[in-house]
């Protein structure tokens, strides 16, 4: 019955809903993230556990029962449920309460001062991604508030440790904890934001994520002194690995989930593009397309991305004297892996680019995640898109990174990236920039309206229908 319905699930949303104060609301949201913002949860070290006692504050106030769980000291997480009848598996709404560092000095803005400025509202982990909990807290709250019948029971995890492998959070949650989280859905970052492109707007949804590698890359050569260079050299071996992983590509894996991205994407721009971005997926022309036709480069890194494995050195470790030439070398690489390959053919593709010689040993290794596009739950989230913004163009999408969606997919969790928000086409703003990025901040406006976009797209899903 449920996929039989789907497609009227945006305009099917509670009767209520026309009737909720939505200024009010997002007055709430606002405050919510700001207080969130305040709260530095750089991790490492962490220390989540006043972000998340704040969120369960938020929700005992709604009178909600949330429950705090730490998987270590500091290392909070909260959970928090909404009963509907049963008849259908919870949804689950996630986001994590950690952010990354901020260099206050490369900032316009204090990076957690939650300043509002420019139509913005500003800090580590506006996007990225105290917004996703701020409105699913605030979603949760008018559940509680406005009592609707739903078919599923709504979950609410905000969780630790997502920024470093979610060990502390959304893996322990699931190994140690996986009634309070499984769910046959769930929806978590990254996707639901508007995307201008050649005069469209698209709102790329994630239904899969690429797999982790992490690796080092250990080179030997014989030790000496520093007034004598040798051009076999632990640090001129691993120099040169880097340099190759540098510049040369790993091969090109087209994948379905990158095709169907690339075709619906390509259907809704004009000639040539509407020509050319399909030719990506053809591993003879990807090479070309990317390099003589993309000319900004950071759409070129994008896509480049989404065609192949990656490995990006990002930490070099040698000698302890300038005067002495080190008998080791060390360099770490981040890899990422397409849908489809495992963690051994990402290593043999490695050792094509950096030899043999160098000893490799996997840090950690977590597999790509796909979600199916044929759902309820996407035609739902879809629908709302929609409804919100008429002009905007829906499409599945897939994201270099990982997510929590790794730990909750172990329990057969259906993940989708959908932290819905808005940004104008003219307000300079690049998304995925601002992800790690300095300045991060969210548009007010965007950020109410991805409350609505949020609530709705519950609501819609899990209503109870006659």
């Amino acid at each position: 019955m449920q996929s039989d319905v789907s497609e009227r699930a945006a305009t099917e949303a509670s009767p209520s809903s026309d009737e909720i104060n939505w200024a009010v609301e997002g007055d709430t949201c606002v405050r919510l993230l700001r207080d969130l913002l305040r709260i530095p949860t750089v991790n490492p070290p962490g220390n989540e556990r006043p972000a998340a006692e704040r969120v369960a504050e938020f929700l005992r106030e709604q009178k909600l029962e949330p429950r705090v769980v730490e998987s270590e000291p500091t290392r909070a997480s909260v959970i928090v449920r909404y009963a509907g009848n049963g008849r259908l598996p919870p949804l689950l709404l996630t986001g994590h309460l950690d952010v990354v560092e901020a260099d206050a000095t490369t900032w316009t803005r204090p990076p957690f001062s939650a300043d509002i400025a420019d139509g913005c509202i500003w800090g580590r982990g506006a996007v990225d991604m105290k917004n996703m909990v701020s409105m699913s807290a605030c979603v949760m709250g008018l559940l509680a508030r406005t009592k609707p019948k739903l078919e599923r029971d709504i979950i609410f995890a905000a969780v630790a440790d997502e920024e470093t492998g979610s060990s502390k959070g959304a893996h322990f949650l699931v190994n140690e904890h996986p009634d309070l989280v499984r769910a046959e859905y769930a929806l978590g970052e990254i996707g639901g934001f508007s995307l201008h492109l050649m005069g469209r707007t698209f709102y790329p949804i994630q239904v899969a994520e690429k797999g982790q590698v992490w690796l080092t890359a250990t080179f030997s050569g014989e030790a000496g002194h520093g007034s004598m260079p040798r051009a076999d050299s632990a640090v001129i071996k691993a120099a040169e690995a880097i340099v190759r992983l540098g510049h040369n590509r790993l091969p090109f894996h087209p994948t379905e989930v990158v095709r169907r991205f690339l075709h619906d994407l390509a259907a809704g721009l004009p000639h040539p593009a509407r020509f050319v971005l399909p030719r990506l997926a053809t591993p003879a022309l990807a090479g070309l397309v990317l390099d003589r036709v993309l000319s900004d480069p950071a759409l070129r890194r994008t896509f480049a991305s989404y065609l192949s494995n990656t490995a990006s050195p990002t930490v070099v470790r040698a000698g302890n004297k300038t005067n002495v030439i080190p008998s080791s070398a060390s360099v770490e690489i981040d890899g990422r892996t397409l849908p489809g390959q495992s963690e051994q053919d990402f290593l043999r593709e490695i050792r094509r680019q950096i030899g043999d010689e160098a000893v490799v040993e996997v840090m950690a290794s977590q597999p790509p995640v796909v979600t199916p596009v044929d759902t309820p739950m996407f035609r739902c989230l879809a629908d709302v898109i929609r409804t919100h913004d008429p002009q905007g163009i829906p499409l599945p999408a897939m994201i270099p990174g990982f997510t929590d969606a790794k730990a909750y997919s172990k329990l057969g969790t259906k993940y989708y990236g959908f932290s819905p928000v808005r940004f104008e086409a003219n307000d300079g703003i690049s998304f995925a920039a601002l992800y790690h990025g300095r300045d991060e901040r969210i548009p007010e406006a965007g950020l109410r309206w991805g409350l609505r976009a949020l609530y709705d797209a519950v609501i819609g899903f899990s209503h109870e229908r006659s």
